[in-house]
């Protein structure tokens, strides 16, 4: 996080919490395997067998570690790795964009979990000009047939050819639910991107790149779930 210097400086201005107490004096003893350190409200992740990934999945390739079928899948990107990583959540396989790849069990099922309203935001690429109540009535909920569904945000980004791009940001986890939603607002779905989860964002890595995330990125997650 900070040199000695630095963290020193952090400690005195009441800035680090171990265990969810303050610690102001230098020289503290902790077990980096067992205590949480937070750091101006950030936890910061000590373990170093932890491995956070993002992954900018193409389009084509299934979200599973292997495939019986023989088919690209997520585990393909990550195959060489000494650690056994898993995916948190799903995206379906003509959906691109951004999918995380750890070995943290605590976080993922946190993260997967509805009741701490993870945000994921999508672009998608709809046919003709969407109506300016769009946004309102998305806002507002529609009816789906497995119950009612509303976006936390929606913009329009761009308008080109005939086809409208916009950003959906939603914390909804069920299948398919951005083309769903889309399609029953009359707006079928041409192509889908997932750019961000919660705070972390896709980048601009190409289709099937992997990157890890930083330590800012990390402990935003766990703030996020309340780690």
């Amino acid at each position: 996080m900070a040199s000695r210097r630095a963290a020193e400086e952090l400690i005195a201005q009441g800035r680090v919490s171990v265990d969810g107490r303050t610690v102001r004096e230098f020289g503290v003893r902790v077990d980096p395997d067992r205590a949480v350190i937070h750091v101006d409200g950030t936890r910061v992740i000590l373990r170093e067998d932890l491995v956070y990934l993002a992954l900018n999945k193409p389009r084509g390739v299934h979200s599973t570690m292997t495939d019986d079928q023989g088919r690209p899948c997520v585990g393909d990107y990550v195959r060489d790795r000494a650690q056994r990583l898993f995916h948190v959540g799903r995206l379906d396989a003509e959906t691109e964009g951004l999918l995380l790849l750890t070995n943290d069990g605590d976080l993922a099922h946190r993260l997967m979990h509805p009741s701490y309203h993870v945000t994921k935001t999508y672009l998608a690429e709809v046919d003709g000009t969407v109506p300016r109540g769009l946004g309102r009535q998305l806002r507002t909920g529609i009816e789906l047939d497995d119950g009612p569904v509303k976006v936390d945000e929606f913009r329009v980004k761009d308008v080109y050819s005939g086809q409208t791009l916009v950003e959906v940001v939603l914390h909804e986890g069920r299948k398919h639910i951005v083309r769903r939603l889309l399609a029953e607002a009359g707006f079928p779905v041409r192509k889908l991107v997932r750019t961000a989860i919660g705070d972390v964002q896709l980048g601009k890595g190409k289709p099937g790149s992997l990157r890890r995330l930083t330590r800012q990125e990390v402990g935003g997650l766990y703030r996020l779930v309340k780690l």
